[in-house]
């Protein structure tokens, strides 16, 4: 069978970020990318300019459209910016019951705009963190779930990343690419471990949808019949060398998006 992984988030008109880096990831990995937009992003390498909402019942309507004819392998949640969309995709997962479910509390971008409405921080805890297999929060979004400062030692990483487990989901993948040091450092936690992913932390501007490639690759590899500590190991080395390689690319006066076709070109 062809695996397949879809993904629910906003566009970036730009190609960096969103939708866009989501299916270049699943391409990039041999996985067919179907994509539900939850919203448009006026959007390029320096920041976000407007925030188009997709109405409800219209996510409601691509949702049961990829669903009834597409046999979806794994699902990445990324933007969702307000309660109505939450509820129609908790919805939607409910009625038709993926197997794996990646969540990316995208809360905010690399260039430091909002993108969850306040109000939908509460629906997200509540709501949708108990139906996600992982979730992929980085160190501010982390702390930001659970109201409080960001951890900046490994205990405290730890330890945030065990009371957001409470919240429901079967895993936690803390994020450390906002942390300091030689080494970008992530957090795999589930029921029974902690695992520390260490990479050497790269000097690029180019980090443009890094948060999105990193939890498509998980998907991607779920998708492919992956376990899930597999998935989040592959995907991990995948995107170190995607930031690797960003600087091959002059994309915006920004922060530029990272390499992901890194292996072909």
């Amino acid at each position: 069978m062809t695996p397949i992984a879809l993904t629910i988030a906003g566009s970036d008109s730009s190609g960096g970020a969103g939708i866009q880096a989501d299916l270049k990831t699943f391409a990039a990995l041999g996985v067919y990318g179907a994509s539900v937009i939850t919203a448009l992003t006026a959007q390029n390498t320096t920041g976000v300019s407007g925030i188009h909402q997709v109405p409800a019942e219209f996510i409601t309507a691509q949702i049961d459209a990829v669903f009834s004819d597409l046999a979806v392998g794994a699902v990445k949640i990324g933007m969702v910016a307000q309660p109505a969309s939450i509820d129609a995709i908790v919805a939607g997962l409910t009625r038709w019951s993926p197997k794996h479910v990646v969540l990316d509390p995208v809360m905010v971008a690399t260039s430091g705009d909002r993108l969850l409405a306040a109000e939908a921080v509460d629906a997200l805890r509540t709501k949708l963190i108990p139906l996600a297999s992982v979730i992929t929060p980085n160190l501010p979004e982390a702390a930001a779930l659970l109201d409080e400062p960001i951890a900046t030692d490994e205990a405290a990483v730890e330890n945030q990343g065990k009371r957001l487990l409470a919240m429901g989901c079967r895993a936690v993948l803390i994020k450390g690419g906002h942390g300091q040091g030689a080494e970008s450092t992530d957090y795999f936690i589930d029921a029974g471990k902690t695992i520390t992913l260490a990479a050497p932390r790269v000097a690029t501007k180019n980090t443009h949808g890094t948060g999105c490639s990193l939890s498509s690759a998980i998907a991607a590899g779920l998708a492919k019949g992956e376990n899930m500590e597999t998935a989040v190991r592959n995907a991990k080395a995948w995107i170190s060398a995607a930031i690797s390689a960003a600087d091959r690319f002059s994309v915006g006066r920004g922060h530029g998006p990272v390499h992901h076709f890194h292996k072909y070109y």
